[in-house]
Formats: C-alpha cells, sequence, structure tokens
C-alpha cells in the first residue's frame, strides 16, 4: 500500500433554538437519487470499505454542467467522482463523491511550492477494487430512546459558493429515510485553511444523541520527529483505537492485553461501546493502558504509540512535523474532544504509517440535539506556513 500521488486523489455549539425552516433547493437530475434513496441503500448494514460500498452512480458530466467555473471541476472514477477545489494561490483540496473523504490538501509554503499535508492511501481489496483511507472523514452516529439509529455516509451535492480567488465552498447534503434527521457537510478551501463543518437538523419529536469526529490523518516524515504544542493541562483518557471507514492503523495497534480496537460503524456493539465510553463503573474496571491523567507536556513528542481522547483541550493546538520542516494549526467549534492516534515510529519513514491522526470528536460524551433544533460542529486546518 502507497500513499496516493496519482492526479486525481492528489494533484500538481449546540444550539436551543428551533429551526428555522425554509425552503431547501436542492439540485438532483431525475436520473440521480436523493438523499433519501442514497440513505435507504445503506441503512442496516455494516459499512465496508469505501470500494464497496454500493453507491448508485454519479453523472459526472451533469455536476460538471451545472457546478463547475468556479473554480471546481468533477472527474469521474469507476462509481465514484473527485471533486477538485482550486484556488489561484495554488491551494488544492480534493473531495470524493458520494463518500464525502477528503483525500488531499496541497497548501501554499514558505519557499514557493505546495506540500500534501493529508495522509491518503490505495489498496487493492479482495475483489480488486481500490480501497482508499486515511484523509479527513466524517465518521458519526445519530440515535433516539425509540431504536432510531443513523448515520450520513452517502452524500449528494447541494451546492458551491466562492471563486477561485479567494474561497471555495462545497456543500453536500444527506437525509435518513424517514426524513427526520438532515445532515449538511460544508468543505471550504480558503488561501491558508481548509475547514469541514457539519450540521444536523433534528426535525423529529425526540431528542438525538450523537456521537462520532471529524478525522484527519495528517502526513509527517515520521512521527519520531512530530511533536503536539499547546495541549498542556488538559485531561486526558487512554482509549483503544477505534475504527471508521476510512481509518489506517498498524496491525495489532491496541490489541495488547486482549484490547482489541473499536469499529464505530459495527451495528451490534455501537451501543455498547458509546455508552459504555466514559462512566465511571467501566473507567474502574479497565487495564493500566486505559488510566486517565492530565497532559503535563506543552511539547508533546509523539514518537510512541498512543491513542488518546482529550477533554478540556485548547479550542486550537499546533502539530509540528520537523523532518518535513511544516506545522498544522488545528482547530474545532462546537465539539468537546479531540482524539489523537499516533502510530509511533517503530515503522518506516514517508511510508504508510507515516501520519498522526487528529479528530474533533463527541466518542466520551454525546452531543445532545433536542427536537426541532439544529447543532454545528466544525474542524479547521490552518496552514501558517505561508
Amino acid at each position: 500500500m502507497a500513499t496516493i500521488n496519482t492526479c486525481l486523489l492528489s494533484p500538481n455549539k449546540i444550539s436551543g433554538s428551533p429551526i428555522s425552516r425554509s425552503v431547501r433547493k436542492s439540485i438532483f437530475p431525475p436520473h440521480l437519487c436523493s438523499p433519501f434513496q442514497y440513505t435507504s441503500l445503506t441503512r442496516n448494514i455494516q459499512l465496508p470499505a469505501v470500494a464497496s460500498i454500493p453507491y448508485p452512480p454519479i453523472d459526472t458530466d451533469y455536476l460538471e454542467s451545472e457546478f463547475s467555473g468556479r473554480g471546481v471541476t468533477f472527474t469521474g472514477v469507476n462509481d465514484s467522482c473527485v471533486v477538485r477545489m482550486a484556488l489561484e494561490n495554488g491551494s488544492i483540496a480534493n473531495l470524493m463523491l458520494p463518500s464525502g473523504l477528503i483525500t488531499s490538501y496541497k497548501a501554499q509554503m514558505w519557499h514557493g511550492g505546495t506540500l500534501e499535508l493529508l495522509h491518503t492511501t490505495v489498496s487493492q481489496g479482495q475483489n480488486g477494487s481500490p480501497v482508499i483511507e486515511g484523509g479527513v472523514s466524517l465518521a458519526c452516529i445519530c440515535n433516539n430512546d425509540h431504536g432510531l439509529s443513523w448515520s450520513p455516509s452517502s452524500w449528494v451535492l447541494h451546492q458551491v459558493k466562492g471563486d477561485p480567488q479567494e474561497s471555495i465552498q462545497v456543500e453536500l447534503i444527506c437525509t435518513s429515510s424517514d426524513g427526520k434527521i438532515e445532515a449538511k457537510y460544508m468543505v471550504t478551501l480558503q488561501q491558508d485553511v481548509l475547514t469541514s463543518e457539519i450540521k444536523v437538523f433534528n426535525l423529529g419529536k425526540s431528542r438525538l444523541r450523537m456521537m462520532g469526529s471529524v478525522l484527519s490523518h495528517l502526513t509527517v516524515s515520521t512521527p519520531e520527529a512530530s511533536y503536539a504544542v499547546g495541549l498542556e493541562g488538559s485531561d486526558f483518557f487512554n482509549k483503544p483505537p477505534f475504527l471508521a471507514n476510512f481509518s489506517i492503523l498498524p496491525p495489532g495497534f491496541g490489541k495488547r492485553k486482549n484490547q482489541a480496537s473499536k469499529r464505530l460503524w459495527d451495528p451490534k456493539s455501537i451501543g455498547g461501546i458509546f455508552s459504555s465510553w466514559g462512566t465511571n463503573e467501566t473507567i474502574a474496571r479497565e487495564t493500566e493502558q486505559e488510566l486517565e491523567g492530565e497532559e503535563t507536556d506543552n511539547y508533546k513528542h509523539l514518537t510512541e504509540e498512543m491513542s488518546k481522547i482529550y477533554q478540556s483541550a485548547p479550542r486550537n493546538f499546533t502539530l509540528i512535523d520537523r523532518g518535513r520542516r511544516n506545522s498544522v494549526v488545528v482547530g474545532r467549534d462546537g465539539f468537546k474532544e479531540v482524539y489523537m492516534l499516533s502510530p509511533g515510529s517503530s515503522h518506516e519513514s514517508y511510508g504508510r504509517y507515516s501520519y498522526i491522526c487528529v479528530g474533533q470528536a463527541a466518542l466520551l460524551q454525546p452531543i445532545i440535539i433536542e427536537s426541532q433544533s439544529e447543532w454545528r460542529g466544525k474542524q479547521s486546518l490552518h496552514n501558517p506556513n505561508m
């Protein structure tokens, strides 16, 4: 498995007020499935690797004719579509439909060129199709006391805003099959920042509990040369890593002392995983590998294998890679937790496991969305190297 270097995938607060429901215009050609149809295809199944999800075909020609000309182009790849966002200053981001996976973010650097900040890999699946992992992805689940359990996973392009001079925003939409939950996912490329924002609208009569994360795999030369700056004083829990559809994890990671990794999307274990995480009874039973503590290092070396969930962390902190001589300021809004995983430095430099995974998260405590209300959360990857 090698890091992507193809031209397509790596190119040269909770609000308690009611929702003001205005008419939302989504553009769906007659032959393109609506969000309701997309969702019904994947309900009540365990979501596999991106290559094998039975997404409906996307009409790339229609998207190109309807939305191009604002710094955005569309390229069909098998049953998927790569949305390329390009600014005139050289910053580029690639987004895949219908999965919503951001596979590439190339940012301007101090030396005048661009540098890839995301870590994405492509391998061959069991049926010979490519399996894409890493990048920036949204992994969340919404449920209530009446048996509803829904995850936004198959996105439809809603609109494109902006221009290539300043910023470009691509807005995606996904709706539950019963129409009681609507999610919007906005990816915005600016000259020095890439943001991923999620809005969840609870249109039902019951409150929702949402758990999950915006997961980013940031590429580094090696964790040995990587540091997290600004987390001193943050409370944390050591937890086994959880796996979402696009997670990258070294073999055997988190399985010491019979502790298996937790897959977020397994419908048989979702309730058990999230209902037990963070409770006092569970913490008391956990092994020494899952102790809580307080971060004492403001310049934390990420050379060791680690999987932590930070509470009371600052809204912005910095990841530094001394090997590639660059840094990324990671910011959040709406989310209260930060998930961080380092695969450790026992792997090949500049290889498959040369990354740091960061997630703006709600994994220990769910986010509550009252009936007829909305919640929004955001992650930003700021490039200070220009």
